[in-house]
């Protein structure tokens, strides 16, 4: 297998995105633009990657360091000062490449480049690979000069195109994969001799034509895969576009969705058979939906899991949890970082789990704030009823055996363990284990007081 390097050329300043942040690192789909490109690049198993940057000083490889775990071989960053256009930047990184093999060059503001047109260009033949698309309005675009034969000139940039030549539909992407040895030679002879005054990268392209080496071009399967962003815009139309491709996946493996455009997968959403998601949902990170889920309107689910035959009412919030099988969640439920859930569990509306395991067949139905908790089988938690994890300064743990009965609003005071089938009396404040099987509570004796009147609302003078 040849050697391969990557560059990724994401030194653009992004001025049309009025953003203090690298335009690079603005998100699509959950994640930088740059990010999508590095994930792609991995996939190519190269022998060595490459980030040019520029604009933004540190942040890019500060904001990609979270993510060098993921690759074989992590990325290096070398910046590009001052910017004088694209050949240049990719001078910046031959120094860290190798003569052996390939390079391909890629665009961290091009993020949806899928990796089957990459693997074609791989495969189109030895010598220069561009990566081309015939487009109805190529307007922005260097287009592609050919001869009679077919064969690929040169490519020229918009601003010093001739009228003739501007009505050429096939348009350069950017996207090239090059020798290395060569490449490092034509970067070595390229002039600035245009109307920016940069250096461009695709001035390589003739000088491959004069030394007779085949110059071959491949297309990508969507043109939205060749889609750069430069605005806010651009990007907001391009996350539309990839939110579409999502949902039709999904309903390719046969997932039901309300309505198509309005979801969002900022990550990877796994679907068993059957099904339903409706309108306004937002799936992050990776999430796995079982057989015959139902995911309300407006929930957002953050990495999790969710078993089959459970059902997610609307606008619940699910981070970082396991919902075991036939639950049911919500509405207006959220499940915080920690949660696991087993079979047949209810959390109703406005109840908040964090940190906590319970167990098959229990309820939380109503306003009710769960925390750092082991709550048993069959355990009924009445509406209102609190864990007092936090003393203000560590937090501590509730156990709630099985087939305990909580009456509402009462407070468990951590830590604190409530006994298998005991009961607490509605209104009580636990501060001490409580024995198996018995009634707990803690009230004052209620009283009548006589004579005592409301108090009533005065009336305030008019000025």
């Amino acid at each position: 297998m040849t050697p391969l390097n990557i560059v990724i050329l994401a030194a653009g300043k992004g001025t049309r995105m009025y953003s203090d942040k690298p335009k690079v690192l603005h998100a699509l789909a959950g994640k930088p633009l740059v990010q999508h490109v590095l994930d792609c690049a991995s996939a190519l198993k190269p022998q060595q990657v490459c980030v040019v940057y520029g604009h933004g000083g540190e942040a890019v490889p500060q904001a990609m360091q979270k993510y060098s775990a993921k690759f074989v071989v992590p990325p290096k960053f070398v910046i590009q000062a001052p910017q004088l256009g694209t050949g240049h930047a990719v001078q910046q990184a031959m120094p860290l490449l190798t003569d052996d093999g390939n390079t391909l060059v890629l665009y961290g503001d091009v993020p949806l480049v899928q990796h089957s047109t990459l693997h074609q260009m791989l495969q189109a033949g030895d010598g220069l690979v561009l990566l081309t698309v015939n487009l109805p309005n190529p307007t922005g675009y260097g287009r592609i000069v050919r001869d009679a034969q077919g064969d690929v000139l040169s490519i020229v940039e918009e601003k010093d195109a001739t009228p003739e030549q501007r009505e050429i539909n096939e348009v350069n992407t950017g996207i090239l994969l090059a020798p290395t040895k060569m490449l490092r030679g034509w970067l070595a002879k390229l002039q600035n001799n245009n109307s920016q005054g940069e250096y461009y990268l695709t001035d390589i392209v003739s000088m491959a034509v004069k030394q007779g080496v085949a110059v071959h071009t491949a297309q990508p399967a969507h043109e939205w895969e060749i889609h750069g962003i430069n605005s806010k815009a651009q990007l907001a139309v391009l996350e539309r576009t990839w939110q579409l491709v999502e949902a039709e996946r999904l309903l390719a493996q046969g997932v039901t969705l309300a309505d198509p455009a309005r979801i969002d997968v900022r990550g990877k959403l796994s679907c068993g058979r059957d099904v339903e998601i409706d309108v306004g949902c937002i799936f992050e990170g990776e999430v796995s939906l079982g057989n015959n889920v139902r995911v309300g309107a407006y929930s957002v689910i953050k990495n999790s899991s969710i078993a089959a035959g459970a059902n997610i009412a609307p606008y619940s919030h699910i981070d970082s949890s396991e919902v075991g099988a036939n639950c049911h969640i919500g509405p207006y439920a959220r499940l915080r970082p920690g949660t696991r859930l087993h079979d047949d569990v209810h959390i109703g509306n406005f109840v908040e789990v964090k940190n906590s395991e319970i167990a098959a067949n229990s309820k939380a139905n109503h306003l009710s704030y769960i925390g750092d908790t082991t709550v048993g089988s069959r355990v009924n938690i009445g509406a209102g009823t609190i864990t007092c994890n936090y003393d203000g300064a560590n937090k501590h743990r509730t156990v709630i055996e099985d087939d305990v009965f909580i009456g509402s609003d009462t407070q468990l005071v951590a830590p604190v363990t409530v006994a298998k089938g005991a009961t607490i009396g509605a209104g009580s404040t636990i501060t001490r284990d409580t024995p198996a099987g018995e009634l707990s509570l803690s009230r004052s004796k209620q009283v009548t007081v006589s004579g005592w009147k409301r108090p009533v609302k005065q009336v305030k003078e008019k000025k």
